[in-house]
């Protein structure tokens, strides 16, 4: 390992160890004093959080030194075409084939039990694909980002009209599941690359928005599903309150069983892209082999961290999540769900692996205008108090369009007068912040909650994830404004 290597490894481990720590230590510290739990789920509890340690580290680590340089090298060879119609094509096709491999969206896949995970996830893919093509042809053309989300916005609540009401929260959480820890850094990647061959006619804000138009393709394609197809949700609950008892048994058995469950369906997922990658940098692209080596090593360290990091997701936080939810939701103080639930959502948002890297990219390309510290901050106040919203969802049954439209109508009113780099950040915020812990830890506390109520899951707690997805659109853009009136006031002193 060279030493520039070694340094950026350590430099991810104690990122993650920071953001995996605090969010350890509050949930057991709910688990032994708020809401006791039993031995053996601490115990897996604490495993998982050594697995996702490892994997957010290793995964972060791949992320830079080699789905950055993919996209990045896709990214110019497919703009230095300059053909419209090449464009949109590899636009839908990595679009489609970076979907399958989100861990967020195979965590949701897995808790929607009414629908089939396949369908599910190929109708969110072709979502991806479409509107990838159409971020990308943004790039090119100098579209106007806002006119894209007002009409994007427009026609998914025009069709949300005549969609059932129990296939909404999971066509909005489609959205949010889906632009993560795996999308986010390649599809940010691919924004630059084309935005550099066309660097004299971009400003900084062109390297943002992609992940925000993507987002929308799932929502609707997902809608367009609910129109054709009757899922069986009379399963979906109780498939999710009962597995914690059965992961259980026995630890050993249930996480070598998920360790080689994970690896099978990482490697599946994963070989798309990296085939369509290897294939253009050997017959079109011809990549030096120098600059081949460390990609290889980057997408290896990619492969471990994802199947490490689904794994603790999935056996240390999903059972813990679940059972927290169902002992508050329980308990005489009810209402406390909701300010645990802010609590968690806070302090979440930092242990997401995808977050990290767009924190740090939004950092470089801004030069340090819009800091990590203050996304960080934004990010946090914004998840806070969307699961907050989602908590209060489950407890009242309050539809989940009373909630969506106004703050959509928000969000997109704030565009038009927030600065464009702090609405193009602002909105790819909203698709990274819902990622696969949030899939993993805070839906079950909502589900485990709901079952325990009486209510239903499919329209209760599904939609948290559209939730934490929406809330850091308003916040941003909050701070782009507040940014503007510092930037006044320096200038009149």
């Amino acid at each position: 390992m060279s030493p520039g290597i070694g340094s950026t490894l350590k430099g991810k481990f104690l990122e993650a160890l920071r953001s995996v720590l605090t969010i350890t230590i509050l949930v057991l510290i709910f688990m032994f004093v708020c809401v006791p739990q039993p031995f053996d789920a601490a115990v897996s509890f604490i495993i998982g959080a050594v697995f996702l340690l490892i994997g957010m580290t290793l995964f972060t680590l791949g992320a830079d030194i080699a789905m950055k340089p993919m996209g990045d090298i896709l990214g110019s060879f497919i703009a230095g075409k300059k053909k419209i119609w090449f464009l949109a094509l590899m636009g839908l096709v990595l679009g489609f084939i970076i979907t399958i491999t989100e861990p967020g969206l195979l965590v949701l896949a897995e808790l929607a039990a009414g629908i089939p995970s396949s369908i599910l996830i190929v109708s969110v893919a072709a979502g991806v694909g479409a509107f990838l093509a159409i971020a990308f042809l943004r790039e090119v053309l100098h579209l106007s980002f806002r006119l894209i989300l007002l009409i994007g916005y427009s026609i998914l609540f025009i069709v949300a009209c005549f969609v059932p009401e129990n296939f909404l929260p999971l066509a909005f959480d489609s959205g949010g599941a889906t632009t993560g820890s795996m999308t986010v850094p390649f599809i940010i990647a691919l924004g630059v690359g084309i935005a550099f061959i066309n660097r004299d006619n971009c400003s900084e804000d062109d390297n943002f928005g992609l992940i925000a138009i993507c987002s929308i393709g799932p929502i609707l394609t997902v809608m367009v599903l609910g129109l054709i197809y009757t899922p069986d949700n009379s399963s979906a609950e109780y498939a999710v309150y009962t597995a914690t008892a059965a992961e259980h048994t026995a630890l050993s058995t249930a996480y070598a069983g998920t360790l080689l469950k994970y690896t099978y369906e990482t490697l599946l997922s994963l070989a798309p892209i990296v085939v369509v990658f290897l294939a253009f940098s050997v017959f079109a692209i011809k990549t030096p082999k120098k600059k081949m080596i460390p990609i290889l090593l980057g997408i290896l360290a990619t492969y471990v961290g994802l199947v490490l990091f689904l794994t603790g997701a999935h056996l240390g936080f999903f059972p813990v999540g679940n059972l927290l939810g169902h002992h508050l939701a329980g308990s005489d103080y009810r209402w406390a769900l909701v300010i645990a639930g802010m609590v968690f959502g806070y302090f979440v948002i930092r242990a997401e692996p995808a977050v990290a890297v767009l924190n740090t990219q939004v950092a470089d390309i801004t030069r340090g205008v819009i800091s990590q510290k203050a996304m960080k901050l934004s990010l946090s106040i914004g998840v806070a108090l969307a699961i907050g919203i989602a908590m209060l969802r489950v407890l009242t049954g309050l539809p989940i369009m009373w909630v969506l439209l106004p703050g959509y109508i928000i969000s997109v009113g704030l565009a038009f007068v927030t600065p464009k780099i702090f609405t193009s950040v602002a909105f790819d915020s909203g698709g990274v912040a819902s990622g696969p812990l949030t899939s993993a830890f805070l839906l079950p506390l909502a589900i485990g909650a709901s079952h325990t109520l009486g209510g239903n899951a499919v329209t209760d707690a599904f939609g948290l994830i559209a939730m934490v997805a929406m809330t850091p659109l308003i916040t941003i853009q909050i701070l782009g404004l507040y940014y503007v009136w510092k930037k006044k006031k320096v200038k009149s002193a």
